[in-house]
């Protein structure tokens, strides 16, 4: 065990947070494994909201930066290298009073509009239906498109789902192939609606569930592209909406949304600083985004009642950190920095989604660029890739592989009479037989000695990377934009059948065994 802990980590000795150490027993179950993790859980959501799409996708003409048309292509080669499988557009409460004729043809012919839910700024459409597809085909990506319910027609919707996926002669196809696209792009996920408890339409679920099932039925599967039709659902544990939705509705539709954000306080009229917080606040905060368990577990109980095949998916397609904007920035805009903290919060938030593959099918971290958790920021020419960008980094290896169960009891980590499990984890087994394990320690000042015990499992070599700060408030900056980036990890050690794994506290660890 000496020469274990002295070959523990290579980082710098700053980085080896924590003062005690921690027994934990672990065991991976890697036989007969039942369920995929959908690389879906690993989505994105880019909404017309502050610099997410213009002046951050969407750029200038005059930004010396590489462009295609004007799509900023070093955003799509980071997004690239994460393989991002699917992105969210255009809202959020934007796509409710988004009318996307006002979006396709001769740019310098389409009418502006108002952002009346972010900011109040006026809009020129010039990214639309069209530079979103070109962007998802640069990314390599399935586009996911939230139509207008809210303050749309049935006939808007059962048009744009025409013009995107016909492929015979008809007024909306022959309207696409004059604005330049011959083939249509079979888009199959579709959002009826977000929000439509709020800035969706104030609706209830029961005026909903009709609603829904009135535009989905004229949401048509043309000819190679069947829809998967994901309606809109509870605001965190409105656990009666998901009721009404499944009694109502049920296989009527593909998918059944849940948002949920992690507020600092809780409080959404002083949600806390991106940068400036204390322990306590901390503690706090990793509370609050330990919650999606509860929401994931008692949701899906619900569905379970009506759908005990899980044909339906749950779809947690907002979720992320939310904190008071960056001083100085518009507070409509909704920017803010991105600090380790948010890295533990967003490792957390995937291993929830991936312990719970059976059901959760997909999910979008909020937002892509510059908006709420982004994974990259911009100044002008300059971009960062943020803590939680490293965060998918790591994690992508789970994409479409295996579930394989993980059995541990964690440790404490305490503040006053309160306490949160120290501890999480979630493991798989790809398609080339290598079982990979992410862990998450929250605590800030406990190292983890991590037995590990797999069943089913055979491997001879165990590689890791790991991500983690000196400080919780540490962040990337444009002065400095690698502070925090995942680097090699060595202390993971095969001692013979079993896996021994030293973890530093406050940090992210991947470890990949072949």
């Amino acid at each position: 065990m000496k020469k274990l802990l002295a070959t523990l980590l290579a980082v710098p000795a700053s980085l080896l947070v924590g003062h005690s150490q921690t027994a934990v027993t672990l065991s991976v179950n890697g036989v007969n494994p039942k369920h995929t993790i959908s690389r879906h859980i690993y989505g994105h959501f880019s909404e017309h909201l502050g610099r997410c799409i213009y002046d951050g996708f969407w750029v200038s003409d005059s930004l010396n930066v590489p462009k295609k048309d004007r799509i900023r292509l070093d955003i799509v080669e980071a997004l690239k290298k994460i393989q991002i499988p699917n992105l969210r557009w255009p809202g959020g409460c934007f796509a409710d009073e988004y009318h996307w004729r006002d979006g396709i043809g001769p740019r310098n012919q389409r009418p502006t509009m108002v952002n009346t839910n972010w900011g109040g700024v006026t809009e020129d459409n010039s990214f639309g239906t069209h530079e979103f597809l070109e962007l998802c085909n640069l990314l390599n990506t399935e586009p996911y498109v939230s139509a207008n319910v809210g303050s749309g027609t049935v006939e808007e919707m059962a048009k744009w789902v025409e013009y995107l996926n016909f492929d015979g002669i008809s007024p909306m196809s022959n309207l696409r192939k004059q604005n330049g696209r011959e083939t249509p792009w079979k888009v199959t996920f579709w959002g009826v609606g977000n929000e439509s408890w709020g800035c969706g339409g104030n609706m209830t679920p029961d005026y909903y569930a009709d609603e829904y099932k009135r535009y989905a039925t004229y949401a048509r599967d043309y000819a190679g592209t069947r829809l998967k039709k994901i309606a809109s659902g509870s605001n965190g544990n409105d656990y009666n909406w998901t009721e009404v939705l499944m009694k109502k509705v049920g296989r009527q539709m593909w998918g059944l949304t849940l948002h949920h954000y992690t507020l600092p306080t809780g409080n959404w009229g002083k949600k806390g600083s991106a940068t400036a917080f204390d322990e306590q606040e901390y503690f706090n905060t990793m509370r609050n985004c330990l919650q999606m368990e509860e929401l994931v577990t008692r949701h899906s109980a619900i569905m379970d009642r009506y759908d005990a095949d899980k044909n339906v998916a749950l779809v947690v397609d907002e979720w992320g950190i939310w904190t008071d904007v960056e001083p100085g920035t518009n507070p409509g805009f909704l920017y803010q920095q991105n600090s380790l903290r948010d890295a533990l919060i967003a490792a957390t938030t995937l291993n929830i989604f991936n312990n719970h593959a059976d059901r959760v099918k997909m999910a979008n971290l909020a937002q892509t660029v510059n908006v709420l958790q982004a994974l990259v920021l911009t100044q002008k020419e300059k971009m960062i890739l943020t803590p939680t960008y490293h965060v998918f980094d790591l994690f992508k290896v789970h994409q479409d592989a295996k579930l394989l169960p993980v059995s541990f009891s964690s440790p404490d980590y305490t503040s006053g009479n309160k306490k949160l499990p120290a501890l999480n984890i979630s493991a798989s087994k790809d398609s080339t037989g290598k079982v990979h394990l992410t862990l998450v320690n929250i605590d800030p000042k406990n190292k983890l000695t991590i037995s590990t015990s797999l069943a089913g499992v055979k491997f001879g070599s165990v590689t890791g990377q790991v991500l983690t700060a000196a400080k919780l408030t540490d962040v990337n900056s444009f002065d400095e934009p690698n502070k925090i980036k995942n680097v090699a990890f060595n202390g993971a050690k095969k001692q013979g059948d079993q896996l021994v794994i030293e973890m530093p506290a406050q940090s992210i660890v991947m470890l990949e065994l072949k």
